[in-house]
């Protein structure tokens, strides 16, 4: 007799971990698989959070976070992003953004909801929605379309349990932006039945190739529908820290903060602090962009230059999501092979659904050292195949 839950029994791990439990045991292996800046977290704001801790602020914050970084935020989301949104009410900071997707999923599922997911996904998503007693219903993102959505598509699983819309751009793992015209198509469609769209902005500052974000909920109608979710850990470096924040209605910030009230109480105080000064980090940020760029290229044209791989260049976040049909093996085994033949560690790309069989995820927040590596072992690997 078992003293766990079914629903938390039958969620299986994340499949990230998993791989990288055999990394922890492996020896003299080069990693591309963590999704993780390697920069330090910009000057101003480690400044900001020695100076915290020096002045003792480790009390409690408000539930809905420090006021005056609400503020900040507010300001940053109505120039940057066209959000117009109440620091009092509209906003709440919360411990990382994992947590912000956890609270929007329970605040608005009911048993039995349906939840619309691209995938390949952050391996988050479909967890969270089984979490909160709801079905996440998946809509393949295909390499020949650079991994945008076609709106189509979801409008095709749209039933009568459709409650949400999952959209995320840049996308995780596969890197790719999302167009105005493809989100123009998803806020039809969410207006159309009814439905709210969630939206994870993260990378919104890791694009190139002259792409531009745009903010679903700034588009006419989806003021009110739309829960934006965003954070500072990949364009800050400031994974460890854990801050993220939502903006939504006052609705449903509210019921958000409920139960962020009661599992998390606030957001800690230290990182809180130290994000007031992200305004003027953000020139770390573009320098940070610049090398990610730099690697990028680098990773992409090696990854080309390999017999029996190809990799489209992305446009966003860290990621390149390389093909490897051509070898016939699937992304679970060849990433096993790779690190136990090759010595490099890459992530699966079945780990982030159905659409990622025969692709593996490779990291460029590493060196371009480590990146040169790296290569050199997959090229010899993929000749031993």
């Amino acid at each position: 007799m078992t003293r766990v839950s079914k629903r938390v029994r039958d969620v299986p791990f994340s499949g990230i971990r998993k791989f990288f439990d055999l990394v922890a045991e492996s020896k003299d292996v080069v990693s591309l698989g963590v999704g993780e800046p390697d920069f330090p977290t910009p000057a101003p704001m480690k400044d900001a959070g020695i100076q915290a801790i020096e002045m003792d602020y480790s009390a409690y914050t408000s539930n809905y976070g420090l006021l005056e970084l609400r503020e900040k935020i507010a300001e940053k989301l109505s120039k940057e992003n066209g959000l117009a949104a109440d620091p009092k009410n509209q906003i709440l900071v919360t411990t990382g953004t994992s947590e912000a997707l956890d609270l929007a999923f329970r605040a608005i599922l009911e048993p039995g909801d349906e939840v619309i997911v691209p995938e390949p996904s952050y391996v988050s998503y479909n967890p969270c929605v089984w979490f909160a007693h709801a079905k996440p219903v998946s809509v393949p993102m295909r390499e020949e379309d650079n991994f945008r959505v076609r709106p189509e598509e979801i409008e095709e699983r749209v039933s009568k349990r459709t409650k949400a819309i999952i959209v995320a751009s840049p996308n995780n793992p596969t890197g790719g932006v999302q167009h105005k015209e493809h989100l123009e198509g998803i806020a039809e469609i969410a207006l159309k039945h009814d439905l709210t769209v969630i939206s994870d902005e993260l990378y919104e500052y890791l694009i190139y190739d002259n792409e531009r974000h745009y903010s679903i909920g700034s588009f006419k109608g989806m003021e009110d529908r739309t829960i934006t979710i965003n954070g500072f850990s990949k364009a800050y470096a400031f994974t460890g820290w854990r801050l993220g924040y939502a903006t939504a209605s006052p609705e449903i910030i509210e019921n958000m903060m409920k139960i962020h009230q009661y599992i998390m109480l606030s957001a800690p105080t230290i990182a809180q602090h130290a994000a007031l000064k992200f305004t003027e980090s953000r020139r770390y940020t573009k320098d940070m962009v610049k090398e990610y760029d730099r690697r990028r290229k680098l990773l992409v044209a090696g990854l080309n230059d390999i017999p029996g791989i190809s990799c489209i260049t992305p446009k966003g976040a860290f990621y390149a999501f390389a093909n490897i049909k051509k070898t016939g093996i699937k992304s679970e085994k060849f990433a096993e092979r790779l690190l136990k033949e090759g010595g490099v560690a890459a992530v699966p790309g079945s780990t982030f659904g159905p659409s990622g069989e025969g692709y593996m995820r490779f990291s460029y927040s590493v060196s371009r050292e480590t990146i040169k590596e790296a290569l050199e072992r997959i090229g010899k690997f993929m000749k031993k195949l």
